[in-house]
């Protein structure tokens, strides 16, 4: 139907599962995917999608997850750096792009110049509520840091009136 797939999977298994998945969604014309930024998942992912156009993006760390979060999970490194090591390995991988927190953008731009997809979840309209999102930014500041693309979802389909919501969305995109 020429309409762009994003898979949000996050797969995250052993190399033989992960490379044998993607290979998979690749062969059914998928745009993006998403598996955790795991160093050995990320390069099975990068196998897998070896002459594809398919590209796979390493998820950093949710955007649900603070800093709180993580040490509660034995991870003391501080998010952002956590982040940017993420970032790292996924461009050393090859992947394609990130998924992280738009407050997190402008230290992986840094990392990955202009040439790696940023994808920021947690996209919220100024005023609106966070939900279960702990690391919020607005359309216009998640563009103005370095993200590529933006994940809304609920301040659109949850919204009363969804499509004033998306026009809203996007007058706030068009003034970067």
């Amino acid at each position: 139907m020429g309409k762009k797939v994003f898979l949000d999977l996050k797969l995250n298994d052993i190399a033989n599962t992960v490379e044998k998945g993607v290979e998979a969604i690749a062969a059914i014309g998928v745009t993006m995917t998403t598996v955790h930024a795991y160093p050995q998942v990320m390069r099975a992912a990068a196998r897998g999608a070896k002459g594809s156009s398919l590209c796979v993006l390493g998820v950093t760390v949710m955007t649900s997850l603070t800093q709180d979060d993580l040490r509660e999970a034995g991870i003391e490194i501080p998010l952002e750096d956590l982040v940017a090591r993420r970032t790292v390995q996924a461009r050393e991988a090859g992947l394609g792009g990130i998924v992280a927190s738009a407050a997190e953008a402008r230290v992986i731009r840094a990392i990955t110049g202009p040439d790696m997809a940023v994808v920021t979840p947690g996209i919220r309209p100024a005023g609106a509520d966070a939900g279960d999102q702990k690391r919020v930014v607005t359309p216009a500041d998640a563009l103005r840091a370095g993200a590529s693309h933006l994940v809304v979802a609920r301040p659109i389909v949850a919204a009363p009136d969804p499509l004033a919501a998306a026009q809203a969305i996007l007058s706030d995109m068009r003034g970067v």
